[in-house]
């Protein structure tokens, strides 16, 4: 991602999610805190080639570092995969994870690992097509803002 690019790919997690379900304001204000995440993870973007128009993004940690808890040794982790909703269901979410995965080998990773929020059913769909299996003894309960409360599923792919 370019500097320039910080608020585009804000809006575009912020529609991509917000497009399937509700967001509380805390969890809207960290998953659009583009400018802050890049500080110290790599931000990725896919570029519509015909328009210019950025159409999905993903972010990992720099080689050496995590994301989030989740990771273990030997494991990367990715978090917020999000395609413009007008871009859906045409392979972009395949393109960023198989981006991940490649990274992942490269920096000879074990496994990849993500949370995902369990309304997320259609990217449940592609990371299972894509080989990533649930890993239940490694998924958190959050508590939110209003007390409520909401279990994060875990996905693994064991690279090989």
């Amino acid at each position: 991602m370019m500097p320039a690019e910080t608020e585009t790919v804000a809006e575009l997690i912020d529609a991509a999610y917000s497009h399937d379900y509700e967001l509380h304001a805390s969890y809207r204000a960290n998953i659009v805190a583009v400018a802050d995440r890049a500080r110290d993870n790599q931000v990725w973007v896919a570029e519509d080639r015909a328009s210019g128009r950025l159409i999905g993004t993903v972010t990992t940690p720099h080689a050496g570092r995590a994301i989030s808890e989740l990771a273990q040794d030997g494991e990367l982790d990715f978090r917020l995969l999000a395609v413009d909703p007008a871009a859906r269901r045409s392979g972009i979410g395949e393109l960023l994870t198989r981006h991940v995965l490649m990274l992942a080998r490269i920096r000879r990773a074990e496994r990849v690992v993500m949370n995902s929020g369990p309304e997320m059913v259609g990217a449940h769909r592609l990371y299972e097509r894509m080989g990533f299996t649930r890993m239940p003894d490694r998924e958190p309960i959050i508590v939110r803002d209003d007390g409520s409360t909401l279990q994060l599923l875990a996905f693994g792919y064991r690279l090989g």
